[in-house]
């Protein structure tokens, strides 16, 4: 695919205005899941969930609520959840099915890091940006212990700053919610215009500009690339290599 990203000088202008940059990890920085469902974890979340919650429904038992029981995704299990726990109802709902979601939908992606791919030239990227003086931290919905987990491999120690995933009591503060993003910002003690989020997900773009950053989309799906501009992207590249390159451009200049 063809970046979206045609004005490199504009990339440059941004890399160039830029004191800190929020990786998105599943996708920017590495292929978690490499395109495997989560229908199964899911299932796991409402196999869990039913024994405590069934009863809303007289008619028939042993069943949650509509939008959760037609829920395939293992972070949108986890939102539709919690919204189903908020809802008034004439009896309260205990909180561990919640508790449940949370440890199963994390060993999920605990077990997906025996088998996930590094994004090619992340790491050199990385490397520019430190050298640059541009502090890479992590944002996103997966649960920090299995990216800190991951991060520890040799190649990767050390290289970003700080991961800030999802909040373990909230699953609505997840993206398109900017909560891990302003959790970074006030970390990094930055104004937020002077951060960029790289992220592959139009709920990264939504948090991003919650949040107040710029953005830098990540993806190599045309449709995808064409929305992410279309809702307000500062650039779009299909490959680490075109920020790279705008990098070395701009370490060249010092």
């Amino acid at each position: 695919m063809t970046d979206a990203t045609d004005d490199r000088d504009a990339l440059l202008r941004l890399l160039a205005d830029t004191r800190a940059v929020l990786f998105d990890f599943d996708g920017p920085v590495c292929d978690l899941f490499r395109g495997v469902p989560t229908d199964d974890v899911a299932e796991q979340v409402k196999e869990a969930a039913r024994p405590y919650w069934g009863w809303r429904d007289p008619e028939d038992r042993g069943r949650l609520d509509p939008d959760v029981e037609s829920c395939y995704d293992s972070h949108g299990i986890l939102r539709r959840l919690r919204d189903m726990y908020e809802r008034p109802a004439s009896k309260q709902l205990s909180p561990e099915p919640l508790q449940l979601a949370e440890k199963i939908v994390t060993g999920q992606e605990t077990e997906a890091l025996r088998t996930a791919v590094r994004a090619p030239h992340i790491v050199t990227l990385v490397d520019l940006l430190r050298e640059l003086g541009k502090r890479p931290v992590v944002v996103s919905n997966n649960a920090e212990g299995p990216i800190s987990t991951y991060l520890e491999q040799p190649v990767l120690h050390g290289k970003f700053e700080a991961v800030f995933g999802r909040d373990p009591d909230d699953s609505r503060r997840m993206k398109p919610d900017p909560h891990c993003v302003d959790r970074a910002i006030e970390y990094l003690g930055l104004p937020a215009s002077s951060c960029i989020v790289i992220g592959d997900q139009l709920t990264d773009l939504k948090a991003a500009r919650a949040a107040g950053t710029c953005f830098v989309g990540y993806t190599q799906e045309e449709m995808r690339a064409v929305e992410m501009k279309q809702n307000g992207a500062n650039a779009v590249v299909s490959t680490h290599l075109t920020v790279i390159a705008a990098a070395e451009r701009l370490l060249a200049t010092r």
